[in-house]
């Protein structure tokens, strides 16, 4: 690569970056290569590309989806004292119908993990049980039926 093409201020901060690559040639030679070898460098080349294809589309996606979700986003910080319904960021036990108890965190679309139990706030469980106070029920519409739930505790905040 040329060096006129080269941003100077940018690479005085390099030391994150690759190291610059050595090209065995005194600056301004050409690359003379057989035809042979020319049609080795663009396999190889070709082959790289291919590989590397995917996953920098899967980067670039990835990128944009992260960039355009940032771009909305709003830091809703949960009240660290506890609350008397149900909102954004509170984590909340209920009874199943069944006896059974189980503990939520009502969060973000991106941050949702069900192993944890937290579920995003645009879920029909989370739905259901915003703005509901503790010891009412929420009727819970899920793909295998609906079912009603009570809340048993609201805690503000992170679970400890």
């Amino acid at each position: 690569m040329s060096r006129a093409f080269v941003d100077e201020s940018a690479s005085e901060s390099r030391e994150n970056d690759a190291p610059e690559l050595k090209i065995p040639l005194p600056p301004g030679a050409k690359n003379y290569v057989t035809p042979e070898g020319a049609a080795r460098l663009r396999a190889e080349l070709d082959e790289l590309l291919a590989l590397a294809a995917p996953r920098l589309r899967e980067v670039d996606r990835r990128i944009e989806y992260l960039s355009r979700m940032r771009a909305i986003m709003e830091v809703v910080s949960p009240d660290s004292r506890k609350p008397d319904r149900v909102v954004f960021g509170t984590t909340v036990t209920v009874r199943e119908a069944s006896g059974t108890g189980r503990t939520y965190r009502i969060v973000g679309v991106d941050e949702s993990d069900p192993a944890r139990g937290w579920v995003s706030w645009i879920s029909p469980l989370a739905r259901a049980l915003v703005g509901k106070k503790q010891g009412e029920q929420a009727r819970v519409k899920l793909p295998a039926g609906e079912e009603l739930v009570t809340v048993v505790t609201i805690l503000g905040g992170p679970p400890g």
